[in-house]
Parts: C-alpha cells; sequence; structure tokens
C-alpha cells in the first residue's frame, strides 16, 4: 500500500478520535481540548514521517518504472533475481516474463529492501507470490574472498529486506555452470532439489522431473557415459557450493538463511580465464576444463517455480478498504461505549434527583421547591431533546430519555407547594396613638420607595389614623444594626418621609399635622442578634402626640393667642 493509502488513514485516524473526544466521550472542556491537542500533534507527527519517508523512498526507487513491475493481477511466481543476475536478462532489460513467474533484475544489494518494500506497496496483491533467486555464476569470478565478500553483502540485503517488510522472503538458488567437455554439445540440463531433504531431480521438457540415480541408467550407453559425466560434474559442483555459498547462508553466526530449493543448470556460460569453477575442477584432477561460448541470456530456472508460492495476495485498495473497516469499527464500539456510559449518567443523575425529591417531606418548603425545579428543568431538557433529538453522544440506539419522561411528570405533578401566607402586618400598639409597620412589608431591602401592594397594608392600617387640631402625627422611621450608622439613619429617615408623603397626598393632610423622625438603629425593641430580632427592628411606627397648635387649620388662632389676650384684657 502506497504512502499516501497512509496519509489518508491517519487523517481518518485523527477525525475519528476527534469525533470520539469532542463528541463521545464525557469529558471535562479541558481534558477534551488536552487531548485534542496531543491526537493533532501525534497525527501531525506521524503525517511528516511519512512524507519524509516518501521522499527517500521515492529516492531509492527513482530508478523503478511500473512498466518493468507485474500487473497486479499476474498469476504467476514474482521472482527478484540476486547475486550474479545480469546474464539472465537481455543488455538493457530489467524484466523477463515467463508462463511461470515475472522475474526482476537486482543489480545491486542496495537495491533489494527498496525493490521489495516498492512491490509490498505499490502491488500487495502479489506479496505472496514474491521470492528472492540467488543466482550464481562461479565462472565469473576469479577470487574466492570477493566472491564471499559479494555473498555477504546480499546476506545483509536480505536481512535489511527481512527487518524492512516485517517478514522473511522465500529464498531459492540457481547456478549456471559450463558442461564437461564431452557434454559441450548437448542440450542444458537442469538438476533441481525443492528442499534440503529430497533427492536430486533432473528435469525432462515435457516429461517432468526423474531422480537422478534413474535418469543415469536411461537410454543407451553413448548417452549413457554422458549422463554419467553430467553427474560427476554435478556432484563436484554441489561439493563446491556446499562449502562456497550454502554453509555461508546457513552460518548460525549471522541471521541464517536456508534456500526452499536449489537448481543447477549445466549450460555452456561466459566466464573469465582461470576462474572459481576452473580453479576448483584443476584442484579435483588436475586438468583444466574448456572455456564456452555463450550467446543471449542463461535460461531461466523455470523448472523450480513449481515449488514457489503461489497464495493469492489482496490489492492495495482492499487493503485500503480494510483498515478503513477496521478503524470505523473501532470507532463504532468506542463510540457505543461511550454513549452507553453517557446514558448510563444521564440516568444515574435523574434518578438521584428523584430520590432526593421523594425524600423530602415538604417542611420547610423551600429545599422541597428547589429539588421540584431541577426536575421540571430535567423534564424540559429531554423534552427539548424528543423535539429537536438527542445530542450525538446518547444516540447509536442506546438514548434512554424517553423513559424517564413519565416518572419525572408523575413527580412534578404529585405535589404542589402550600400557598404563600399573606403578608403579615407587624401592628403594635404602644398606646391606644401607636401603629408600627413592618418596613419589609413596604419596601425592598435596603431601599425607600414604596413597593407595589403596599397602599393595600397602608390603607387597613392607617384607618384609625386621622388628623385632628391639637394632635401631631408623628411617623419614625427604624432599621437593624447591619451596615453603617449614617446610612442606616438616612434610609429610616427616608422611609418615614415617604410613608408620611403617602398620607399626605391620599388625605389631603396638611404638612402642620406631620412630624419625620428617622432613628437608624438607636432604639431597637429586639435583640439585633438573631434574624426574628432584626426583622422586628426594621419598621416604622406612626403615632398621634398631643401638642397645641398642632394641625391648625387656615384662619384659625392659636389657642395660646387667645389665652394672652384674654389676660391682657382681664389686666385692662
Amino acid at each position: 500500500m502506497r504512502d499516501y493509502y497512509r496519509s489518508l488513514l491517519t487523517v481518518l485516524a485523527v477525525a475519528l478520535s476527534l469525533l470520539l473526544i469532542l463528541g463521545f466521550w464525557p469529558l471535562a472542556t479541558k481534558s477534551q481540548l488536552a487531548l485534542s491537542l496531543a491526537v493533532m500533534l501525534i497525527g501531525g507527527l506521524l503525517l511528516w514521517r511519512q512524507r519524509r519517508r516518501l521522499q527517500a523512498y521515492s529516492y531509492a526507487v527513482r530508478e523503478i518504472k511500473d512498466d518493468n513491475l507485474p500487473p497486479e493481477e499476474f498469476q504467476g511466481a514474482v521472482i527478484l533475481v540476486c547475486g550474479d543476475s545480469s546474464a539472465l536478462f537481455s543488455e538493457g532489460k530489467l524484466h523477463r516474463e515467463t508462463r511461470q513467474g515475472w522475474y526482476l533484475l537486482v543489480k545491486e544489494a542496495e537495491q533489494l529492501p527498496s525493490l521489495a518494500q516498492h512491490l509490498f506497496q505499490s502491488r500487495p496483491a502479489l506479496a505472496a507470490q514474491l521470492s528472492v533467486l540467488l543466482a550464481i555464476l562461479p565462472e565469473t569470478h576469479l577470487f574466492e574472498d570477493s566472491f564471499i565478500q559479494s555473498l555477504r553483502g546480499w546476506q545483509r540485503a536480505l536481512a535489511q529486506t527481512r527487518t524492512l517488510l516485517g517478514r522473511t522472503l522465500p529464498l531459492w538458488t540457481a547456478t549456471w555452470v559450463s558442461p564437461p567437455a564431452v557434454c559441450a554439445d548437448e542440450e542444458p540440463v537442469w538438476f533441481t532439489q525443492p528442499n534440503q531433504q529430497s533427492e536430486m531431480q533432473v528435469y525432462q521438457p515435457g516429461q517432468g522431473n526423474l531422480a537422478l540415480s534413474e535418469w543415469v541408467k536411461e537410454s543407451g550407453i553413448a548417452s549413457r557415459l554422458n549422463r554419467l559425466s553430467l553427474a560427476l560434474w554435478l556432484t563436484s559442483l554441489l561439493d563446491w557450493q556446499q562449502k562456497a555459498v550454502n554453509s555461508l547462508l546457513t552460518e548460525r553466526s549471522r541471521k541464517a538463511m536456508v534456500p526452499c530449493a536449489q537448481g543447477i543448470c549445466i549450460t555452456p556460460t561466459n566466464g573469465e580465464p582461470d576462474n572459481l569453477w576452473h580453479q576448483h575442477i584443476i584442484a579435483i584432477t588436475a586438468l583444466a576444463p574448456k572455456g564456452h561460448e555463450k550467446a543471449g541470456p542463461l535460461p531461466l530456472p523455470e523448472p523450480l517455480t513449481a515449488s514457489l508460492p503461489r497464495r493469492r495476495g489482496i490489492s492495495r485498495s482492499m487493503v485500503f478498504w480494510r483498515r478503513v473497516g477496521i478503524q470505523g469499527g473501532i470507532f463504532l464500539a468506542l463510540a457505543m461505549l461511550a454513549s452507553f456510559i453517557n446514558n448510563q449518567r444521564l440516568i444515574r443523575n435523574i434518578g438521584d434527583h428523584l430520590t432526593l425529591y421523594h425524600h423530602l417531606s415538604g417542611e420547610p418548603v423551600q429545599p422541597k421547591i428547589r429539588a421540584q425545579q431541577r426536575l421540571r428543568a430535567d423534564s424540559a431538557l429531554l423534552d427539548g431533546w424528543q423535539q429537536r433529538g438527542e445530542p450525538l453522544r446518547y444516540r447509536l440506539g442506546l438514548y434512554q430519555g424517553l423513559r424517564l419522561i413519565p416518572p419525572l411528570e408523575a413527580a412534578i405533578n404529585g405535589w404542589a407547594p402550600p400557598a404563600p401566607p399573606p403578608p403579615v402586618i407587624k401592628k403594635i400598639v404602644q398606646g391606644p396613638q401607636t401603629i408600627r409597620l413592618d418596613s419589609m412589608s413596604l419596601f425592598d431591602s435596603g431601599k425607600y420607595q414604596l413597593k407595589a401592594g403596599s397602599t393595600k397594608l397602608l390603607v387597613n392600617s392607617l384607618v384609625g389614623i386621622k388628623a385632628k387640631p391639637g394632635w401631631l402625627i408623628v411617623v419614625a422611621g427604624h432599621t437593624d444594626n447591619t451596615g453603617s450608622a449614617k446610612l442606616n439613619q438616612l434610609l429610616s429617615l427616608q422611609r418615614a418621609e415617604a410613608v408620611r408623603d403617602w398620607m399626605r397626598e391620599t388625605g389631603d393632610v396638611p404638612a402642620s399635622c406631620f412630624a419625620v423622625q428617622g432613628y437608624g438603629a438607636s432604639r431597637p425593641i429586639a435583640n439585633n442578634d438573631t434574624a426574628e430580632g432584626r426583622t422586628l427592628n426594621r419598621r416604622v411606627e406612626i403615632s398621634l402626640v398631643p401638642q397645641a397648635n398642632a394641625c391648625a387649620l387656615p384662619g384659625d388662632l392659636p389657642a395660646s393667642s387667645q389665652d394672652d389676650g384674654a389676660d391682657n384684657n382681664l389686666m385692662e
């Protein structure tokens, strides 16, 4: 799967994570913000790493063209040809296609991990058909040390490929050597060994495989001698390959790579003078084998492809959608879990409100009223969700709010608070001509304007207070000791004046009939340390006080002046 598919999956994972955090999981606002920032930061880092990897990867596979890669619907084996691979391909060609397989040339060991990764990402359906062929041409090497170093380089490349892909690609080997001089004109012969324990087989075109021992005995005497020579040649080659190649690949001190199959082709091969194969033959026979010339690429190891994997993988689009499905399934599972938790919390919260409401007896009334108001708020919330749809975090088929509405309505309608008592008029008569009014029944807290509804209270309370000549109406205001003394004195005076003004406007009483006094908190009638005492101290007192010349009508002579005139007449 290519990196842009990975980027799409990363973006999708970030979007689903944010939707879970912000839309489903019951988290505090700060927690949601912190988790959202963390998810976006991690997603940004992943996208940055994927972009850097894509740039490095594009540079590594810049020479690989899709024309050389097999189509994704290819059914045969896909083989990365390593080692002495150039002799198997025509000049300028990077691949060879047959009915059995698609052979890709790997020139350098450093290219193997990049090419394998590119195939895994661009052709994931062919991943199960991929294998590595180590091509060995001993006649192209002059020195054993350089040959061993070349093998170790390919071994390191195979280990890097295994680490990069997270899996081991099947490894098989094929060796090409020139035949002995007596068999120079024979057709190329393939000796195959599908696994390390099986007997060596000889591939015969159109006839299949035959055991080596049976193959030597078959046909006439001349042909049998040639086959015997080839068998001896094969034995020598197997000894050399075991010492020079297999022992290195299966070395336990390094990461062991046991070939799953090996093949040997006896065919004319272009080689160097005094090469490793000739050195080996000379060491055994003291005779130098004759060199051969070969035109065109060497034959491909088609007889071994039958033992290679034939499993079919899935395409990159299917991989993408499968991973999208996995992410969607995880998101759906977590979202349903969050929805279940949210619904359980809703049931528990409303259940706690109902339990508290039923536990309260109504005495005192205020706690029961507050509990009922909380139930009304819960009912209004659920009614709104029923009309507009519940929030996303409660959905996914788990919403439980509808079954909570009937018990809420039954609880709300099952109790009503008692009617509020009428305003208390505290009327305490000090002597027959004094009336005391509760300030809180006339004024709002801290105010001196008469509040609405106080007129009826004043009319009913002051029905016995009438202006009479010789009687002074004294209106005195009092407060409790809350606040500063100066402000309390001013407030008490203003309240007394407000009552006096109302009496003047209502009864058309002359101003000479009134006297207004503000005592503040200086004359308490109860203890200010208790709420009841402070309530009693907040009052307005109205008294009729006898006083000469008080409330005189216009035109009346003061009584003192008449008395003085009479005394003067008597004196005359």
